[in-house]
């Protein structure tokens, strides 16, 4: 559980009553946007209130009436799922930057510039959604935030989103690391064993990832790799 003095309140307001819980503020919002979270985890408390601050606890009568239940987990996931997360200025700042940064990251990663087919770098895309003064929604996933985030920024900064499917050759000595480090980047299309032990794959990358993808695979055979662009 988190401790009284970092949480914050959560709050529900239906059929004319207040319902309150004290909770994880990062844990409440990846709940919110539908990652799994042990909720005994997030709560600071183990009490549904009607008044937080003043400790006015809800009847079970009451909830019983308004939610069909008093099972805390049921009445948790409403609150949460439906109400609103109260954030101090400063959490809520520093829970904006992170969402900013997992979106700069997801676009850095998945897009090219079409020009040069090379990905932009992260402060480039910075810039642009300065510029473009882009709003981003701590409540929402970075990801879904992506689509409208790159539309705002594209008449400032070509992108394109794109997948490069590449053919890999790696020495038999390497091969049995290998996998783990494809799995990392991207989707592995197929992959055959030739008669030397040289493990052959076919393996689709977003667009961005090409140049790491490179770096890794050389650094990880001492350069003894094979690689060739297919599309």
């Amino acid at each position: 559980m988190v401790s009284i003095e970092k949480a914050v309140v959560a709050r529900l307001k239906t059929h004319g009553e207040n319902f309150e819980i004290l909770v994880d503020p990062k844990l409440a919002l990846d709940y919110k946007n539908g990652k799994e979270v042990d909720l005994m985890d997030m709560l600071a408390i183990d009490q549904v209130f009607k008044d937080s601050g003043s400790a006015e606890k809800a009847s079970e009568h009451l909830m019983t009436e308004v939610f069909g239940t008093t099972k805390i987990e049921d009445i948790v996931d409403k609150i949460i799922k439906k109400g609103e997360i109260s954030l101090t200025t400063e959490q809520r700042k520093e829970m904006l930057d992170e969402k900013r940064r997992k979106i700069v990251s997801i676009i850095t990663r998945n897009a090219i510039d079409p020009k040069t087919g090379n990905p932009h770098p992260p402060a480039r895309i910075e810039k642009a959604m300065e510029e473009a003064r882009v709003s981003i929604n701590i409540f929402k996933s970075a990801k879904e935030q992506i689509e409208p985030i790159v539309k705002e920024i594209r008449p400032l900064l070509p992108i394109k989103f794109q997948v490069l499917d590449i053919a890999v050759k790696i020495p038999a000595q390497y091969s049995g690391n290998a996998h783990n480090v494809l799995r990392e980047f991207g989707t592995i299309k197929k992959e055959e064993w030739d008669r030397e032990g040289e493990l052959l794959v076919l393996i689709e990358i977003p667009a961005g990832l090409r140049d790491e993808f490179y770096s890794r695979l050389n650094n990880m055979t001492h350069g003894e790799v094979e690689i060739k662009l297919v599309r």
